[in-house]
């Protein structure tokens, strides 16, 4: 509850005519239940954008459990923020929620409710209603599925609440004429304007990969929860799977990233979150935007392991291969195609090794027709469809221009940081041609074959481990006055630690300055088509001189590194 000597003058208020610039405009009012509800409000925005005819508002109802972050992307929009007390209030021209949660019948007459899901498939209570949760020991009587039942969809004296329930494919009408028939009349087939994005983004799949630092030869293995207790997140499945994934599967063919429900980041804390995960993360593990970023991180995965969500549900759209961490069926609706597919999806067996099950699942992975087809009937169309629904509701005629979504972002570069001690396995192969496999442990390699090292970085938190190092490394520029050059950091660390064998500053995605035992300066630099971690190309280089071989050789005719099936071949120089 807000008091009237908080709420906003401008553009709306009893005096905003007075104050506003441009005062005569349809207002559109955004209505906002938490963070995962304003995601998908802010796909839909930019089909208001240059439109002097309409004034934007957001607000927030304030009955989300997950209210924590709201406040922020509400004034990331930058489009005034109405108290919730005093938009129910204030008449507007357009209501539009992706959620049915708060006093929605304020905006009677003027509202269109979309989904913020593949469409409406799990059950949850409503605040007025006792409902067991799902999976729960009292699990009699099921919860209503959300935003498909007369429990979300009907007022108290039975009439609908939207008077626009936007669907993304037929199936959902014909769930919706069984369950709630009165509410059937307000259905608008409109597709799905997240969906629709993902698509318009697929022939950028190479550039999110490499936002993320995916080289040629690895496969980038996505964990993804949505939030409740039955979830990936909430099981004990993952704080388990973390360390073996981080200890089975070798960093250089293998990159590890997370998206984690909106609430999950909210609900517990952003850095509660990266408390609980802070090994995996620095083992490699890259935690992503849950805003932002998500949608990037599941059109670059080679595999997904996941749950009964809809971003899991997403990726198998997508035809990306998907193993089920957990899959809980009670709280989804029996008759939605997510239920079908959690049912029969692949699952994911902890009592196994688990690089051999990821193996499996992409080597004979076979795109699924039924999560693509049943996402949306109408791809591509979500933008026209949901404009002239708005536009009908506001009752003015639509812009001349196309209507048009914004395309996904670029993520910005974030390569795996690897700053726990690594586990190096070495084996040489050839002249000047070195198999290299690094573990980022906490557990034993799953295969001991060939020689072994130790690889630390310098910002390590284990730093006893730097003592016992046989490769120092660490990541800078060239330019960076902290460190007074790459040479003169090679030179301070092994006089650091005398037992070192080799260090390694790495310069760039493809360069870094080594110096050996010995005070022999040297600069590696990949040849095109090299795509691996410098650091690996140090390790390399320490174990061929470390076998007694000879430094002139690989200064004439190169190094080649093998990771995984990936080789690449690195240019040594003299320094």
């Amino acid at each position: 509850m807000t008091g009237a000597e908080e709420w906003i003058r401008v553009p709306v208020g009893d005096d905003a005519g007075r104050w506003a610039t441009r005062g005569r405009g349809r207002k559109v009012l955004f209505v906002v239940h938490n963070v995962t509800s304003a995601t998908r409000l802010l796909d839909v925005l930019p089909l208001f954008h240059d439109d002097f005819r309409v004034q934007l508002l957001v607000t927030c109802t304030g009955s989300s459990a997950f209210r924590a972050g709201v406040a922020e992307l509400l004034a990331e929009t930058g489009v005034p923020v109405v108290p919730w007390d005093q938009a129910v209030q204030t008449s507007v021209d357009l209501a539009v929620s992706a959620s049915f949660g708060g006093q929605l019948r304020a905006f009677s007459g003027v509202l269109a409710v979309l989904s913020h899901g593949v469409g409406y498939t799990k059950r949850l209570g409503t605040p007025n209603t006792q409902h067991p949760t799902p999976g729960g020991e009292a699990a009699e009587v099921a919860a209503p599925v959300f935003g498909l039942s007369p429990e979300w969809l009907l007022d108290e004296s039975g009439r609908p609440v939207a008077d626009a329930l936007v669907l993304s494919h037929p199936e959902q009408l014909e769930r919706l004429r069984a369950v709630c028939p009165e509410a059937a009349p307000t259905a608008v087939l409109a597709g799905d304007p997240c969906w629709d994005r993902m698509l318009a983004a697929r022939p950028y799949r190479e550039r999110y990969r490499r936002a993320l630092g995916v080289g040629r030869g690895q496969r980038l293995v996505v964990l993804n929860s949505t939030w409740n207790p039955e979830s990936l997140f909430g099981d004990d499945i993952l704080p388990s799977l973390l360390p073996r994934l981080t200890s089975e599967l070798p960093v250089d063919e293998y990159r590890l990233a997370a998206v984690l429900h909106p609430n999950i980041w909210h609900g517990h804390g952003p850095g509660q979150i990266r408390a609980w995960l802070d090994r995996a993360r620095r083992a490699g593990l890259t935690l992503v935007d849950p805003l932002h970023g998500w949608r990037q991180a599941l059109l670059a995965a080679d595999a997904v392991i996941g749950d009964h969500g809809s971003a899991t549900y997403y990726a198998a759209a997508l035809g990306t291969p998907v193993l089920l961490g957990a899959a809980p069926l009670a709280g989804l609706a029996p008759d939605a195609p997510v239920h079908a597919f959690v049912r029969t999806a692949p699952r994911l067996d902890p009592t196994l090794p688990l690089r051999p099950q990821l193996a499996q699942l992409i080597g004979r992975h076979s795109p699924l027709a039924d999560p693509a087809a049943f996402t949306s009937s109408v791809p591509g169309e979500s933008a026209t469809r949901l404009r002239r629904l708005f536009y009908d509701i506001i009752g003015i005629p639509e812009p001349d221009a196309p209507a048009l979504l914004e395309p996904l972002p670029l993520p910005p570069f974030e390569p795996a940081a690897h700053t726990v001690p690594l586990q190096v396995l070495t084996e040489l192969l050839g002249s000047g041609e070195v198999s290299v496999v690094r573990h980022a442990g906490p557990h034993p390699a799953p295969d001991n074959t060939g020689e072994a090292h130790t690889a630390v970085h310098e910002d390590t938190r284990e730093q006893s481990q730097l003592s016992l190092a046989d490769v120092v490394f660490r990541h800078g520029t060239a330019e960076d006055p902290r460190f007074g050059s790459p040479a003169l950091w090679t030179t301070e660390t092994l006089a650091r630690h005398p037992q070192c064998a080799l260090a390694a500053y790495i310069t760039g995605p493809g360069t870094c300055t080594v110096r050996t035992s010995d005070d022999t300066l040297l600069h590696l630099r990949a040849e095109p088509g090299a795509d691996a971690d410098p650091a690996a190309y140090a390790s390399a280089l320490y174990a061929w001189l470390a076998s007694g071989k000879s430094l002139h050789e690989v200064v004439a005719r190169g190094l080649t590194v093998h990771t995984g099936e990936a080789v690449h071949r690195v240019r040594v120089t003299r320094g």
